[in-house]
């Protein structure tokens, strides 16, 4: 018999059909007429027929002919929403769709799987896994050392040991000790009390990076999680099943507590979970439609589940790749600002940055070699003012091997130290099979990827405040040489008068964003996690400066290729023709005034989609294989062209 799960009014209701041939019409009368009976005053009707709705898809919202059968128009155990006439629903939040949703209009179950071992997951990797690009198996290397760590919970609860977090409470109550008879309680009660985050849910992709990066922490095997239980936790994201975890409520210490108790909550069948087959429902609910069971959690497993630095991590790992690809594409973006400005190369000449011969600085000025060097790419523009009496440019383009270089050592930095975490044991206690021993610990601290993230967020945005003052010097006429504004019949029109405005806006608001949230703390559970990292602030904020930076350097870039209209028929290098011929396939010229934020937006998808890298890479590459010599072997942490 197929059965339904619908949503009305807030409340999920599963749905029997005893024939195929019944209507959505009758679905929805069904739906409205339980919802009715679970309501003192019948939710406000007197009957089902006088209840007028409409029904709809919870997976992409379509709607549905109320006169086509069950059988034709839905699948088995699909999510449908009956939505009633007159009913005003929140514009914060949509039941089915969780913010970003769109992303997965094209999603298709991965058929690759990454294995995990606990130690050799990158970034990049990780980055993959929210994207669903994989599946996840464990190595047997790692099934075995499960293992071995769950024999000692078991031999633990069987002696009746007292051991925290196992056969007592947690925090302040860590001297309670819990009888063998309340242990499968102990757990769950854990996972229910500590689910207390707010705000927005997480993005698919961020949900399940945290998902991934908690799998590969366990498959290290020192949580003391059990095979059966891991290997069910793997079966929900190879599902796609992804619970509802709030953004905040996170201090960092003793852990991501709050984030990854919701993301356990949804795991033992509770609380709110997410499918692109089912859109948002009950989490028991969407793990039946997938044919899969709630957990059930044994001794140590709810604290093996959530104890640990994964979303700030997982968080960070998101921000050191796109920080990465925004700091390549920046120098692309000022190369070209630079020739639409006529400045001079002679800065990035390679004796200047032998002598000072920081790694980020010396590939910084490479790169704008590799993209204006005349000998290998003649420029109209440039040799249109070759004789000029210009000996020097402003800061902003001459010492962007400076400024450019120390974010790309910062991202390195970073990197590294996000790269160790997310391969790092981050329980509390650690379980040391070898030793058939468990150790209390504080390796739960988000100082590291704290102190990182905030570096990150205050280098990357130099990137931002440097092209901010670039995109100003392309519309001020007394600077550029250009029309006021980069537009003809100024006054009647005014550009991107306003586009720097909002540039400057964003510069701004990451002035504040780039205080470091890690030199904060506020002890909590009654002085027993008496310092706190402040981690998942730092994690969002860094994302958030990120973000910023892209739609800055977008704005430059849309600046830079509107200035080279007005140099016509000049041309400039091939590969930065070739970053204009890109743009310009999705932005056209501004001749008027034309609404400006999509191509804003416009620029910043081909950003993030690192498009504008993929068009400039072939010759950067090219010319370091034919400039050996002068250029260091770059190190892959530093700056991976395949990765970041």
């Amino acid at each position: 018999m197929p059965r339904y799960t619908v949503h009305v009014r807030g409340e999920w209701l599963a749905v029997p059909c005893l024939s195929s041939t019944n209507t959505i019409g009758w679905l929805g009368k069904e739906a409205v007429r339980r919802y009715m009976k679970n309501k003192p005053d019948n939710g406000g009707f007197a009957s089902v027929e006088e209840v007028k709705f409409y029904i709809r898809r919870c997976k992409g919202l379509g709607l549905l002919d109320l006169d086509d059968t069950v059988g034709d128009a839905l699948e088995d155990n699909e999510f449908v929403e009956v939505v009633i006439e007159g009913d005003i629903m929140s514009p914060d939040f949509i039941p089915s769709q969780p913010e970003g949703v769109h992303l997965y209009s094209k999603y298709r179950e991965p058929e690759e799987y990454i294995s995990l071992d606990g130690n050799s997951l990158t970034t990049e990797d990780l980055v993959n896994l929210g994207k669903g690009l994989y599946k996840i198996k464990l190595t047997p290397e790692a099934e075995a050392k499960v293992k071995k760590s769950r024999e000692v919970i078991e031999r633990i609860v069987k002696e009746q040991t007292v051991v925290y977090g196992i056969t007592t409470g947690f925090g302040k109550f860590a001297r309670t000790v819990i009888p063998n008879s309340n242990l499968r309680e102990l757990q769950v009660n854990l996972v229910r009390s500590h689910s207390a985050g707010v705000g927005k849910p997480l993005t698919p992709e961020r949900t399940r990076m945290l998902l991934a990066l908690r799998i590969n922490v366990l498959a290290k095997g020192y949580s003391g999680i059990s095979l059966e239980t891991l290997e069910q936790v793997i079966e929900v994201f190879n599902a796609s099943c992804l619970p509802y975890i709030p953004e905040k409520g996170t201090v960092g210490a003793s852990g991501d507590l709050a984030p990854l108790s919701h993301l356990a909550l949804g795991l033992i069948g509770e609380g709110k979970m997410w499918s692109p087959k089912s859109g948002w429902a009950d989490a028991k609910y969407v793990l039946e439609a997938h044919g899969l069971k709630p957990i059930t959690l044994k001794p140590k497993e709810g604290l093996a589940l959530i104890n640990g630095t994964q979303m700030i991590t997982s968080l960070g790992c998101e921000a050191v790749e796109r920080a990465g690809a925004i700091a390549r594409q920046a120098d692309i973006i000022a190369a070209l600002t630079l020739e639409v400005l006529k400045g001079t190369t002679r800065a990035f000449d390679t004796d200047i940055h032998a002598v000072r011969p920081h790694q980020g600085q010396a590939e910084v000025a490479f790169r704008f070699r590799s993209l204006l060097d005349s000998d290998h790419h003649p420029s109209e523009i440039a040799e249109s003012h070759r004789f000029c009496d210009r000996v020097q440019d402003a800061y902003t383009m001459r010492c962007c091997p400076q400024v450019h270089g120390i974010v790309n050592d910062t991202i390195a930095f970073v990197k590294d130290i996000i790269t160790t975490e997310i391969n790092s044991a981050t329980d509390n206690p650690m379980v040391f099979a070898e030793r058939q021993e468990t150790i209390s610990g504080g390796n739960f601290h988000g100082e590291y990827p704290a102190k990182a993230l905030d570096y990150l967020a205050i280098g990357v945005h130099e990137l931002a405040a440097i092209s901010e003052r670039r995109i100003e010097r392309l519309c001020n006429p007394s600077l550029s040489e250009l029309p006021a504004f980069l537009v003809t019949e100024g006054g009647l029109n005014s550009g991107f008068m306003i586009a720097h405005c909002t540039a400057a806006a964003l510069v701004s608001e990451n002035k504040a964003l780039c205080h470091p949230s890690s030199v904060d703390s506020l002890s909590t559970s009654a002085a027993t996690e008496d310092h706190v990292s402040m981690g998942g602030w730092a994690a969002r904020k860094a994302l958030r400066v990120i973000e910023h930076v892209e739609q800055v350097l977008a704005i430059e870039l849309l600046a830079a290729c509107q200035g080279i209209e007005f140099l016509r028929p000049l041309r400039t290098t091939t590969p930065l023709e070739k970053v204009y011929d890109l743009v310009r396939s999705v932005v056209r010229p501004w001749i008027k005034d034309r609404f400006m934020a999509p191509d804003i937006e416009a620029a910043h998808r081909l950003l993030v989609e690192q498009k504008v890298w993929e068009v400039a890479k072939p010759y950067i590459e090219k010319y370091r294989r034919e400039h050996i010599p002068e250029s260091r072997p770059i190190s892959p942490t530093a700056f991976s062209l395949g990765s970041l």
